[in-house]
């Protein structure tokens, strides 16, 4: 730890030192000497060095020399050795120099360097510097030991003296007259005086002292100077800094390295804050590579750097009493020096991270065993932020993976962060490019747990640092917004939009860095749009108009894109116009009682001029128009706009509204249509006459007429009313209501209850008679219908009185209605496109669902196109049936006509869902009516109590899901793909898309205890089913449609509950209120008090509950569903342990029950199958012993499968059958494979029991494995030998690197265990090799590409084995034979028919020992397979070779 120091050309006073103590008189403790004598010994040491050539002078003036200070060296020494007095001269001298030096000015002459001495202007012959008078003497030999005697009794007369004239420090000088000495005579007793010095000195000495020791001592002294500097160290932390200076100077053996560093790091917490660094420093850089992680990890947990730094309260509070009157400066001096010393201790930090691998990786380290989100300290991201910057030893991507990693569990937190900027802005500062990278990294994550925290990084970059480092963050931000990556680009546009919030005056200075994204829209989506636009517009119009210089340029872009005859460019021009309206007609608040809050006239004026333009842009063409309606609603409902704004907008949406739909209720309709006009759908009965009705069917008769015209006709008329406009007109208009009227919607009560101009239904019926446009026109009408009362619903779903819930009730009852009606009507529709329901997303442009054709869809929708229940939204129809029927009779080669049959009864709507109009989030608290059972079907329907029936609950359910799995579903990678032709994801969800997660996530929560009503209704529907069928599902008591309605009911239910518990946010350390509020729910359906109780007793509780549903369960996916839910909530916390059991007794129950549908047949097909595969791979990851129930399964199940009859299942498994068999055997193997990865590798200090436990493990591991490849001769179709060689070869590698080292250490103990096991192992592998050569019998590339791995995994088995002989010095015991190629049946495979030796050999081929004859048997045949893997395929004849020694 020496460090190289030059030997200083000059040692003058360097630091001043701080004490001002006055000086004080002294009295040399000397007796006088006789006058003679002394003038003898100062005649010698005077007349010694003028001949020497050094000149003494008096006064303040440094004595003279005039030869080089070598020269003038030998000189005295030569005078002295060769004096007729010698040895006696060199006392004589001293005592001279002793004389000369009592007076103090002459004292401190000698400790001044010598100035050269020119002789009549020749200044050569001497060098321009010289040593001090007696820093020369101390080089010569003889006379170093009496000087340094000399100067160390000197020195403590000045030792109180304050710094004399000129600022010298006369021991500091004495001491420096020490350093560096070519020779030092004795190196021991000097460190002895010394260190005597140091302990009687004050404290400016002794840290003089100390830090000199380094440059005065020998190596020999080190160890012995540095444990009395040790000592020192614990008695007094004033030397801390001095004492570590020199000890890291010193080279010290590596156990007193290791003892003082102990010593330090004991005092550590004691130190003060300005010393910190230097301890730090000295810390790691004593550090050895084989003690960084525990020294490091030690350090990190004792360095607090949370007490260096003063809180801000008290910042502000020391920065005000210090400067009265002045600003407040951000930083104190007291929190400037102790940032610096932060930032000192990082720079120790950094340089031993740069310098030393061990530290970097121990850092990392510390780090990562920190388990708690309270163990994490500000040190642990600063010191991230190091790695990342130095990059030292490739740190910077362990850095960037460890803080990932920390971010992703929870352990490093936004409070720890904000904590983190809030008090070390100026130390993080030097690391801003590292944040910046880190941020960039993080937000561009394609994990969505990390891409916040990524987003919070910026934000505070933003806030505390610099202008220069919030252009970065302003630029960085643009160019995540640029990148046209969904997840990225929504998080930057959040962040800008918060920036712009909160700190609107900065940003306005970069206005213009974002203005440039207006070039960069092509792909954004709609939501994005509205975004940005809000951002622009909040610059250029905010209250305080900071941004104003970008208003021109926004308005051009603005304009540009309304006039655009393309309809994505007019899309983005009326999203942008109405977010400018937005900031410029938002409600001012008063800032003074005097000033008027209303805006100006001109600002009206030009509010008002650019709503006409985008809605006179807007009325070329009907979406544009619906638009335009949309984006005003979503303003109004979002802005809190201008009065004025507002009432001009809401008259003439009142008033348009009534003129271009509504017209007076009369006794007949004029006009004819392709249909007969009818009054369809009146609530209000008894107010036939003098109401009003929807003028549909004509408005969409005349519509179509005019597009048909529109080619011919190019003048304009009039303004064209479009059917399509109706729903989002409506929705303008009621949200004008509810705001003009605080949420009354009595001036429009009228319209919820009020009848539509349709015509007769019963047309669906003679479907096949109409021509193509009248099916079409029909079609349609029903579209325009359902969405007229999918916004009538949105509005008025709040209502509380019962009359108006009544209403909302019966025109959920007709939605229902008329989706049956509908999927008949577009079975018998082909190529048919539905209006456009949703605006704002590219299906604008007419996009053909996703099947046109009802075959395809019949088909797609059985083959799982969702993972949700089967029934979905039909009420009065058995359409619901077949579907979920459908696949099984396809799986079942169904007839021809069965088929069409299915095809006329109708298709699903699944595929046309974004042609409806979105239901609000508001509509599901019509979930909380209770559910009409069939009992009160007929009787109660005018009761007082409003009622939900079956299909109701599906419909409403069903919306429920599809939101909440939007919502609260991560998605997993938000990488764009490389086609952009895909349909957006997000439309249909424009409304839910405003709201937050978390926002979701709690009206879920607030709608749990109505979803567990209906959960409990299910289940006792059901449980009454059973009980009236004596336990039969499919007796006759059963209705067919309503079991169907609700089992899908059922199942939607748990799934609602399982994804909302499945909420990535429950994770975050904030929402855990709001996890332990939703079990609260669950867990006080069982027992009251739910407050009270622990996560762990609340989860408990919740379990219990919800396991009681089992025993109704209408169907495998409905159970699965069960499971997976009971497996979600015990993984939140708590003992999910104490669950696992449970949860495998459930699913193992589910799998040995017969399911049967309500027609009483069998349940089976493509999603059966799959629901099957999830809750077998449920049951196995849950049991206890895996291998134990794969050989149940394996073993019992598909024995009795075998035995069985050919449509029978297994007995003790009713869900085995031939069909089923797959599916089973595909689980099974991969989880044997998966428990064999699981088993311990056997290590060196295991004692023979746990050797032993972990052989019987393997046993039976090879012998399921056994029994699962035998199957394959059974059941030899391409997808079962696929799977048998995929998992065969990972089971064989598994083994071969955690069984065999097992087999190596456990062969001499357990001879006939291993022996056994590779006897079983052995057949495995015979079968694996027929499988081979089967398989290239068939030339089936699915099967021929497993070949090659799988034969050297073979081969390697075989080496192996040998090496474990030749190990336990068995290897004669090893003998190689000839396998031969066979097929499944066990023929030989004739292109190889041997010419030379049979496959089996029974005898060996010399005797081994008697003990070891059977393993020998063992191996004979195993062996016998190493002929196949050496062997190349095409060979025709064996080729016998003997391996034996």
């Amino acid at each position: 730890m020496m460090r190289k120091k030059r030997r200083p050309s000059v040692d003058k006073e360097d630091v001043a030192t701080t004490s001002t103590k006055t000086k004080k008189s002294r009295s040399t403790g000397r007796q006088p000497r006789e006058a003679a004598s002394e003038d003898t010994n100062q005649s010698v040491f005077c007349t010694f060095l003028r001949e020497a050539g050094v000149t003494l002078i008096q006064g303040g003036t440094s004595n003279e020399i005039d030869v080089d200070q070598v020269v003038f060296q030998k000189k005295i020494q030569q005078k002295l050795q060769k004096s007729p007095r010698y040895p006696g001269i060199v006392q004589e001298f001293t005592t001279g120099l002793e004389s000369h030096i009592e007076d103090p000015e002459r004292f401190r002459n000698c400790l001044l360097p010598c100035v050269p001495k020119l002789q009549d202007g020749d200044p050569s012959g001497v060098s321009s510097f010289q040593e001090s008078l007696l820093r020369m003497l101390l080089g010569i030999e003889m006379l170093q030991t009496f000087i340094v005697n000399i100067l160390l009794e000197k020195l403590p007369e000045f030792m109180l003296d304050g710094t004399g004239d000129g600022g010298l420090s006369i021991p500091r000088i004495i001491i420096n007259q020490l350093k560096w000495l070519d020779r030092v005579m004795d190196s021991k007793e000097l460190a002895a005086k010394l260190m005597e010095l140091v302990s009687v000195a004050p404290v400016e000495v002794q840290r003089d002292i100390i830090t000199s020791l380094p440059e005065i001592l020998e190596d020999s002294q080190h160890n012995d100077t540095a444990r009395e500097l040790n000592a020192l160290l614990q008695e007094n932390t004033q030397l801390t800094v001095p004492i570590l200076d020199a000890l890291s100077s010193l080279n010290l053996s590596s156990s007193l390295l290791t003892e003082v560093r102990g010593a330090v790091m004991a005092t550590l917490a004691a130190v003060q804050l300005d010393d910190l660094p230097v301890v730090v420093k000295f810390v790691l850089h004593s550090v050895s590579d084989s003690d960084a992680c525990e020294v490091v990890s030690n350090l990190r947990k004792k360095l607090e750097l949370e007490q260096c730094i003063l809180p801000p309260v008290l910042q502000t509070s020391q920065s005000r009493t210090k400067s009265k009157g002045s600003r407040a400066s951000a930083s104190t001096p007291a929190a400037g020096s102790s940032q610096d010393s932060v930032a000192l201790i990082l720079d120790g930090i950094k340089s031993a991270v740069r310098f030393q691998k061990s530290i970097s990786e121990a850092w990392l380290k510390a780090i990562e065993s920190v388990d708690d989100v309270e163990d994490h300290k500000v040190i642990d991201l600063l010191v991230l932020f190091i790695l990342h910057s130095t990059n030292a030893n490739q740190s910077r991507r362990g850095a960037e993976r460890l803080l990932k990693v920390k971010v992703r569990t929870g352990l490093i937190t936004e409070p720890l962060l904000q904590k983190t900027f809030r008090d070390y802005a100026q130390v993080m500062r030097g690391y801003f490019s590292s944040i910046l990278a880190l941020a960039q990294g993080l937000l561009r994550s394609p994990d969505p747990c990390v891409v916040p925290f990524g987003g919070h990084m910026y934000r505070h970059s933003f806030t505390v640092f610099d202008s220069y480092s919030q252009q970065e963050v302003v630029g960085s931000l643009v160019t995540h917004v640029c990148s046209g990556v969904g997840g990225e680009v929504d998080m930057a546009l959040e962040l800008l939009s918060v920036l712009v919030t909160e700190k609107p005056t900065e940003m306005a200075l970069y206005a213009v860095f974002v203005k440039g994204i207006l070039d960069h829209m092509d792909n954004f989506t709609p939501q994005q749009i509205r975004r940005l636009f809000h951002i622009l517009s909040r610059l250029a119009y905010g209250q305080l108009q900071q941004g104003s210089h970008i208003q021109d340029d926004m308005h051009i872009v603005i304009r540009k894109q309304l006039s655009s005859t393309v309809p994505k460019y007019k899309r983005i021009g009326i999203i942008g116009a109405l977010m400018v309206v937005g900031s410029m007609g938002a409600g001012r608040l008063k800032v003074k009682e005097s000033q008027n809050a209303s805006m100006t006239q001109e600002t009206f004026r030009q509010v008002t001029a650019l709503l006409e333009l985008v809605k006179s842009s807007s009325e070329s063409t009907a979406e544009s128009a619906a638009l335009y309606y949309d984006e005003l609603a979503n303003l109004i409902l979002s802005t809190t706009l201008d009065p004025q704004v507002q009432d001009t907008i809401a008259m003439s949406v009142l008033d348009d509204f009534q003129n271009d739909f509504v017209v007076d209720l009369g006794p007949d309709i004029p006009g004819s249509y392709l249909f007969p006009a009818r009054v369809m759908y009146n609530l209000d009965e008894d107010e036939s006459q003098g109401g009003i009705v929807i003028n549909l069917l004509p408005l969409l008769a005349k519509d179509l007429q005019n597009k048909g015209e529109q080619q011919s006709q190019t003048k304009k008329a009039h303004r064209r009313v479009s059917p399509l406009c109706l729903s989002p007109f409506f929705r303008l208009l009621r949200l004008c209501e509810e705001k003009q009227h605080q949420g009354d919607l009595e001036e429009i009560d009228a319209l919820l209850g009020c009848p539509l101009i349709l015509t007769d239904m019963d047309v669906v019926e003679k479907m096949e008679s109409l021509t193509k446009p009248e099916r079409e026109f029909l079609c349609t009408l029903l579209f325009h219908t359902i969405n007229w009362f999918r916004e009538v619903i949105n509005a008025f779903c709040r209502l509380k009185e019962i009359e108006m819930k009544m209403k909302v009730m019966a025109r959920l009852q007709n939605i229902t209605y008329l989706q049956t009606l509908l999927e008949r009507a577009l079975s018998g529709t082909l190529g048919y496109v539905p209006p456009v329901a949703n605006f704002d997303g590219e299906s604008t442009d007419g996009i053909i669902p996703i099947s046109a054709a009802p075959a395809i869809k019949t088909k797609k929708e059985g083959t799982g196109k969702k993972r949700k229940a089967p029934g979905r939204i039909s009420s009065e129809s058995s359409s619901q049936l077949d579907e979920t029927t459908d696949t099984d009779k396809t799986m079942q080669e169904q007839p021809e006509k069965e088929k069409e049959k299915e095809i006329q009864q109708g298709v699903s709507l699944g595929s046309y869902r974004h042609f409806f109009r979105e239901l609000d989030m508001e509509v599901l608290s019509v979930l909380q009516c209770g559910l009409l059972s069939r009992s009160l079907l007929d009787s109660e329907l005018h009761s007082e109590e409003v009622l939900l029936g079956p299909a109701e609950l599906v419909f409403l359910l069903d919306d429920m899901l599809r939101k909440v799995e939007f919502s609260l579903t991560a998605a997993p990678a938000k990488r764009a793909p490389f086609f952009k032709g895909r349909t957006d994801k997000s439309l249909g969800f424009s409304h839910l898309q405003q709201q937050s997660s978390k926002d979701i996530a709690s009206c879920c929560i607030q709608l749990l205890p109505t979803l567990c009503s209906h959960l409990e209704n299910c289940h006792n529907h059901f449980q009454t089913i059973l009980s009236e069928n004596n336990g039969v599902v499919d007796g006759p008591a059963t209705d067919v449609q309503e079991h169907q309605l609700m089992s899908s009911a059922y199942q939607l239910l748990l799934q609602v509950l399982h994804t909302t518990f499945n909420w990535s946010g429950f994770g975050q350390p904030g929402q855990r209120s709001l996890l332990k509020k939703a079990l609260g729910v669950l867990a006080g359906r069982l027992k009251e008090g739910g407050a009270e109780l622990t996560l762990e007793q609340l989860i408990k509780h919740s379990f219990e509950y919800l396991v009681n549903f089992r025993s109704t369960m209408p169907s495998l996916t409905t159970a699965l569903c069960l499971s997976q839910l009971l497996s979600t909530v015990s993984e939140k916390g708590g003992n999910p342990a104490a669950n696992r059991e449970q949860t495998a007794s459930l699913a193992k129950r589910f799998l040995s029950q017969e399911w049967v549908t309500a027609s009483g047949e069998k349940e089976r097909g493509i999603k059966f199958n799959e629901a099957l595969h999830t809750l077998l791979r449920i049951y196995l990851e849950h049991v206890d012993d895996v291998l134990k129930a794969v050989e149940e399964i394996a073993g019992e199940g598909i024995t009795e499968l075998i035995n069985a009859a050919k449509d029978e299942s297994s007995a003790t498994w009713p869900t085995l059958s031939r069909q089923t068999f797959l599916v089973f055997y595909k689980v099974l193997m991969a989880e044997l494979e998966k428990a064999a990865r699981k088993i311990p590798p056997c290590k060196i200090s295991d004692h023979t029991e746990a050797q032993r436990e972990k052989l019987l493990t393997w046993n039976l591991a090879v012998r399921d494995f056994h029994i699962l490849v035998n199957l394959v001769k059974v059941f030899d179709s391409r997808p079962v030998i696929n799977v048998c060689l995929k998992y065969g070869r990972l089971f064989l590698e598994s083994f071969l690197k955690l069984g065999m080292p097992l087999l190596d250490n456990s062969f001499k103990r357990q001879k006939e265990d291993v022996q056994s096991l590779l006897k079983t192992f052995q057949l495995s592998t015979r079968q694996l090799h027929h499988l081979c050569g089967h398989s290239k019998i068939l030339q089936d590339t699915s099967l021929t590409n497993h070949v090659p791995a799988l034969k050297k995994s073979l081969e390697l088995f075989v080496y192996r084995v040998k090496a474990m002989l030749t190990l336990n010095n068995c290897q004669e015991a090893f003998w190689i034979g000839n396998l031969k190629n066979r097929n499944l049946k066990g023929e030989e495979i004739l292109s190889q028919m041997s010419q030379g030796s049979d496959e089996e050999e029974d005898e060996v081929q010399h005797s081994p020992p008697p003990q070891e004859q059977s393993e020998d048997e063992a191996q004979e045949t195993d062996s016998e397979e190493s002929r196949t893997v050496n062997r190349r395929e095409d060979v025709d004849q064996d080729d016998p070779t003997d391996d034996s020694d």
